[in-house]
């Protein structure tokens, strides 16, 4: 899988698990929930993803999106 789809699936897997804690356990879960969601919109705009640079480190192979 590349890069890209693992950085969405990532984030969505962290979307799902925020919103779960927040649910049942804290509602300062979803404190992660809005972190996510701010990373992902300043990743668009800059290219910048720090999720992409440790998956790359573990081989990981780049898509077209994070060079």
């Amino acid at each position: 899988m590349a890069l890209d789809r693992v950085i969405l699936a990532f984030a969505g897997f962290m979307i799902l698990v925020s919103v779960a804690l927040g649910v049942y356990v804290s509602p300062y879960w979803f404190f992660l929930t809005v972190f996510v969601g701010l990373n992902l919109i300043q990743s668009s705009f800059t290219g910048f993803c720090p999720a992409a640079i440790i998956f790359k480190k573990f081989g990981v192979k780049p898509g077209c999106a994070f060079n």
